[in-house]
């Protein structure tokens, strides 16, 4: 014999649908998002699309004649690309493509990349500072963490003029020019 529900107990079965609901097993999927702070879904499906996509687009290649010349082109392409956003280590080998993952792509996000420039201490603090229009990518401000920043413009990645946050960093430093007192 099973107890009457509490009158709590009900009004929460009401909102939970135990006919149609779903276990969440896929475990890295939950962990990738954690860990690089992704608000949507729908990102990390885009990165795992487009990372499966270039694993396709290798696998492609490496299954052309190695004396064509029309295979070292594609492959010195793709692999320059992939070199120039920042998803491989080096541009040695078609191997290097079969190690792009949604991961890789994760890394290049601009919140991610402040917190391992210790610009941030955390990857959500960054993505809070990001989103609340504290950060420039060269002359452009930036507003969207998913911004995905490549290789040559990771040394372009600072504050605005006009945030509290870097006054606060140049008190701090000594470094703050008696023209920005104002």
């Amino acid at each position: 014999m099973v107890r009457k529900l509490k009158f709590h107990e009900q009004k929460l079965l009401k909102k939970v649908d135990f006919i149609s609901w779903e276990v969440d097993n896929n475990l890295h999927e939950t962990k990738v998002m954690r860990r690089f702070h992704l608000k949507k879904r729908e990102e990390y499906t885009l990165y795992n699309r487009l990372s499966r996509e270039i694993r396709e687009l290798a696998k492609k290649v490496k299954e052309l004649d190695p004396k064509d010349p029309f295979r070292s082109a594609c492959t010195s392409q793709l692999l320059t690309k992939l070199y120039d956003l920042g998803l491989t280590a080096s541009k040695d080998t078609l191997e290097r493509c079969d190690g792009v993952s949604a991961s890789s792509f994760c890394r290049r996000r601009l919140p991610v990349l402040m917190a391992k420039t210790h610009m941030a201490e955390t990857v959500a603090m960054a993505s809070q500072f990001v989103e609340q229009g504290h950060i420039r990518v060269g002359p452009e401000l930036i507003t969207d963490p998913a911004f995905l920043v490549s290789r040559n413009l990771e040394d372009f990645v600072t504050w605005t003029n006009s945030s509290a946050i870097k006054k606060h960093v140049l008190d701090y430093a000594d470094m703050r020019d008696d023209f920005d007192l104002a």
